[in-house]
């Protein structure tokens, strides 16, 4: 049976259509209309699979991956930074409107296991999956099995306060990993350091590569805590291979400057862990949301 997966942002909600191979048979995105709050979240995602089941001519299997996790007690979404869809039955509610069971999961997790099953992790046993984007999100691959631990919470890293006296974070908190590394994060120190408020986290990399000294300095800023949290997470999982997502994952410098940092800070006398960018891109979350439905069950 083909799958259909769903990456539900907060600017787009994009769908494909996946068959038994992994090969992409059809891709479509929709604004996602978070303005216009939950249930038109929900008609959105109901249109998108209705068209997709249109062109493909038979019934999918629809795996979604979303911003936050399904709460273990309630069965409501949480700790999304889509906030009208916290506290909300979201998986309950899709199967109602699609008549079907549905498969969901973090959108950080189905980046993670995209990458593990035929990405930039591919024969690695154990894949840290990273998202470093307008948040900082992480997920854990055992052996091609996605890993969500029982408070659907496993690989949230971005989540663990690297500096207390940072900067708030809207999960409550104040100097979380997510408030730093994320690119809003670069963008907040950068104007704290006196730079200009106009630009975005890929003008200061840009003006950093070409030997602006103030850029310069953010992004050593950048990876010397790219490198303290991100060892953290090595020495509790020592994973096999860690693989970058997210815009900020395209900086060159994470690779080797922030490979350094990260090495510095590990429990260890070398880092043997590879550090690699992404192969999907963008389609790494859409991807994984279509192969929450393994082949064989589908």
């Amino acid at each position: 049976m083909l799958r259909i997966g769903i990456d539900l942002g907060g600017t787009k909600t994009e769908g494909i259509v996946m068959d038994e191979a992994g090969r992409i048979l059809l891709r479509e995105r929709l604004p996602t209309p978070q303005n216009d709050g939950y249930d038109a979240i929900l008609q959105n995602i109901y249109t998108l699979v209705r068209d997709l089941e249109k062109k493909t001519g038979q019934a999918c299997r629809v795996g979604i991956g979303t911003p936050g996790a399904i709460s273990a007690r309630t069965g409501c979404l949480k700790n999304s930074n889509t906030v009208c869809l916290n506290g909300k039955p979201i998986k309950t509610d899709l199967e109602k409107i699609l008549d079907r069971p549905i498969r969901i999961a973090n959108d950080a997790n189905c980046f993670a296991l995209s990458e593990a099953l035929d990405g930039a992790g591919k024969g690695y046993g154990t894949v840290f999956g990273v998202i470093l984007g307008t948040g900082v999100g992480g997920g854990i691959v055992f052996h091609g099995k996605l890993h969500e631990g029982p408070q659907h919470i496993a690989g949230e890293w971005g989540h663990n306060v690297l500096e207390a006296d940072g900067p708030p974070c809207y999960c409550g908190k104040r100097g979380c990993v997510e408030t730093f590394l994320s690119g809003p994060g670069l963008v907040q120190d950068w104007q704290k350091h006196g730079g200009d408020a106009t630009l975005a986290a890929k003008d200061i990399a840009a003006l950093a590569e070409h030997g602006n000294t103030r850029a310069e300095a953010a992004l050593q800023r950048y990876f010397y805590r790219f490198g303290k949290a991100l060892s953290v997470v090595i020495n509790i999982l020592d994973p096999d291979a860690i693989v970058l997502g997210g815009g900020m994952s395209n900086i060159a410098g994470l690779y080797t400057h922030g490979r350094e940092r990260v090495a510095r800070h590990v429990f260890n006398d070398e880092l043997r862990t590879p550090i690699l960018p992404h192969v999907h891109g963008d389609s790494s979350g859409v991807r994984g949301a279509a192969q929450l439905w393994a082949p064989q069950e589908a």
